[in-house]
Order: C-alpha cells, then structure tokens, then sequence
C-alpha cells in the first residue's frame, strides 16, 4: 500500500519502533517476524469519540470516516464533508491574543467540552448499493444515519430515525439473530433494541424494551452482546450481569436478568468469548470506564463467573507490569491470525478534561492484548501507540487489504489509522522484542 509523504496537509506518518515492535512467535513453517504499526494521523482536533471505516465510493478501497468528514482510501489524501463542520473554539494564546481553532475542545485546548458525534457505523440503509452512516451522537441525543450522495460531491441527507440513545457503549449488531443489525442501547431508563422499517429506512425506528424500566441513565457504563449460555442466542451484557434471550421474540417479552457483577462502575464494550477454551463463553469487560481494571470472568461448569484481573491499578496487578486508566473503548478481534481472539483498547484521553479522573494526563496509550491458552491463560501486552489512546469507540479490521487487522481511532486527540505490518526478522530480535513477565501468572 502507498503511504502519502509527512508533508500532506492534515496527515502525518510515523513508522512506530522500540516498544511498538510486536513479535510474532516463529515455527518450523513460518520464518519469524516482528508485528509494528504505521501511524497516519488524519487530524489533530476534536470532532469525535468514533470512527471507522468502509469503501463509501465504491472505488474498491476501504475509506474512513470520523466525525464531519470521510478520507478517500488508500491514501486518505482527500477529505470529503458529509456534514457541515461547524464547531470551533477560542484558544488564549497571551492576555491580548486569541485564535479561532476548528472543533470541539479537546487536546489542542484546555478546557473541557464533548463533541456530537460518539460512535460511527456504516450500513447501506436504503439497499441503493451504497454504503451510509449511522451516527450516534452525545448520550441522550438523537441518532441518525446519513445518506451517501453517490457520485455527487455534497452534504448528506440527515436522517433522524431514534430519539434518545442512552448507555456509553451502545452497539449496532444483530441481537435478534435474523441477520439484520440494530441499534441496542438504552432509552427511557431500559434496555432494549430499536430496528427500522425496510420499507421506509428514513421513518423514525421501533423500539424494542427488554428490561423493566431500572431507571437507567443517559450516561450508564458497560454494554454487550453475546451468547452468554450457549443456546444459540445473542444475550445482552450489562455492567451488573446480563439478559437472556427467550426462545421467542414475538410480542417483545422481557428478558430474564441474570445478576452477575461483571463491572461496579461500569466499563465499555463487554464481550462473550470462550477465553479458555473449555467450550464456555466467558466474560471480557473493563471495570471503570473512568478508572482502572480490565478483566475476564470465567463461567464456570455451574454457570457462576470467576473473575480474573488482567490490569489493575498497580503495576504489580499485571504480569508485565501495565497499567492505564480511562479503558472507554474495547474491540475483540484476532491480531496475529493464531485462531483466538485478542482485546484491542486503550487509555481514552481527558475523558472528561484536564482534571477529576484518575492518571487523565498520562500517555494516551493503544495496546492489543495477546490471548495465550496454557495451564493458564495469559494476555500478553503490545503495545501500539502511546500518543493516541482510544475514544468511546475503537474499530479493528483490515483496513488495506493486506489480510492484517488495523486500527482506527477518534477522540480528543485526533483522527488516527494505525496499520499493521510484518517485518522479517530474526529469531533473537522476536525473543528480544517479546514482553517480558515481572510477576506469576495473575490467578
């Protein structure tokens, strides 16, 4: 793939080393390599907490698209409006002297503000053969999806089509199992999905209650979807356990709650994986979105859950010694083509300014965790960036092509695409550049 020079307006490349040097262990067939990833920077200010990617030209190549705008793939050298950006901010250079910077306030400033625009999915809506975006704005807000123009260069049509959409990781998957995606989330204080009219895409969507109403907020924490007992059925994760899907949907029942304290605080995306291989889905979650933990509970043969911390507070509560805070965004995916899935998250930097939460000044660190099945299972840490971090949402998947997962970021500090590569190396450059443990296994 063709990288476009450093000097490009509003893009940046930097090929990452030393600790973003990832290994990929060698075996008699594979000759051994190092993982690494070039970083393109899209933007340096604050439009969104979320961003992803699509071919929305139908050109071939995968685009992304963050906040107001779209960069045409696969040199995202050219930036297209769908909406109009239209927020800006006063910066205090001296007692006399002010600039006008474009977007919210984020990184490029000091105070504290959020942006309209926290999660991205695309989706051909209107089946036109063209790929549209669902948006979903600031908690409580409206989602809309917008329509893509085709071949004309203009706005796109807004289509308002769901009121308020409450949790801070809600998701557009396909929870009813017809192969179709909805919007799950929150609204009015319960849980629930909303689905569109295919026959008319652009009308306000159906909602779908699963819980009584519980009284949850605008700004609740932690939100899944997966198969939780193995019955062939997506089931809801929350924070203080999970609903299960009935056998019929007819009439929308409620779902049963299982109570289960996955996350007090709550965290971010919660997901339903077979961790340790013994044929029960386990649970992955972050424990504060706005604190410290990330951990997987182990659903034991009577259906109970063991929890198994892998990142703590303290450096000491990691076997390699990691720690972070703010873990807002978290993606499940297989990085190394080994067969399991990895956790992909990172440090959401200033989640709410300069001040409050814990560490909010640190590096905003992007790290993938490394599943390793054994007489323990083991996370491995890799890490990615440590000047990006990760927003409400973090999107993996090949973005060029190359059959290798990539990255793409949206928050306070930018727009960013982190694009794996595999560089040959030898044997004892894999050994070196391999974490090493500090402490035993974490139980």
């Amino acid at each position: 793939m063709k990288l476009p020079p450093a000097t490009t307006p509003l893009l940046a490349l930097t090929v990452l080393g030393g600790a973003a040097f990832l290994a990929l262990a060698a075996s008699q067939t594979t000759p051994p390599v190092l993982r690494n990833f070039k970083r393109i920077v899209l933007s340096d200010q604050f439009w969104c907490e979320g961003a992803t990617f699509a071919d929305f030209n139908k050109d071939g190549e995968n685009d992304i698209v963050a906040g107001p705008w779209w960069w045409e793939g696969p040199d995202f050298g050219k930036r297209h409006e769908i909406y109009q950006p239209a927020a800006t901010f006063q910066l205090a250079l001296g007692e006399q002297t002010q600039v006008t910077v474009p977007g919210f306030e984020g990184g490029l400033g000091r105070k504290n503000t959020y942006s309209d625009n926290f999660f991205a999915f695309p989706q051909d809506f209107n089946e036109d053969g063209w790929i549209d975006l669902l948006v979903v704005g600031f908690p409580g807000q409206f989602t809309s999806w917008f329509e893509n123009p085709k071949t004309a260069d203009r706005h796109w049509t807004k289509h308002p089509i769901f009121p308020q959409t409450d949790n801070e990781s809600p998701t557009y998957t396909d929870l009813t199992g017809d192969g179709k995606p909805e919007l799950v989330c929150i609204t009015a204080g319960a849980y629930g999905y909303a689905t569109p009219n295919p026959a008319n895409p652009a009308a306000p969507w159906d909602w779908h209650r699963i819980s009584p109403d519980k009284k949850y907020g605008n700004f609740t924490h932690g939100m899944g979807v997966g198969d939780v007992n193995g019955d062939g059925r997506a089931d809801l994760l929350e924070k203080d356990g999970w609903y299960e899907q009935p056998a019929s949907l007819a009439g929308d029942p409620e779902w049963q709650h299982h109570e289960v304290a996955f996350a007090k605080a709550g965290g971010a995306q919660m997901y339903a994986y077979d961790v340790n291989g013994d044929g029960r889905n386990d649970v992955i979650t972050s424990l504060a979105a706005h604190g410290f933990g990330l951990a997987w509970y182990e659903q034991t043969a009577d259906g109970n859950f063991k929890p198994h911390l892998i990142i703590g507070q303290k450096p000491e509560e990691n076997r390699y010694g990691v720690k972070f805070s703010e873990l807002h965004a978290i993606d499940l995916v297989d990085m190394n083509g080994d067969g399991l899935k990895d956790i992909v998250t990172g440090k959401r930097f200033w989640s709410h300014g300069r001040v409050g939460d814990p560490d909010r000044n640190d590096e905003a660190v992007l790290y993938w965790f490394e599943l390793k099945r054994g007489a323990e299972v083991d996370f491995i840490p890799h890490r990615i960036d440590n000047n990006s971090g990760v927003g409400t949402q973090v999107v993996t998947g090949d973005i060029n092509g190359d059959q290798l997962p990539d990255v793409v970021v949206g928050n306070k500090k930018g727009v960013f695409v982190l694009l794996q590569e595999l560089k040959p190396a030898t044997q004892e450059e894999v050994d070196a550049a391999q974490p090493k443990p500090t402490t035993p296994p974490v139980k």
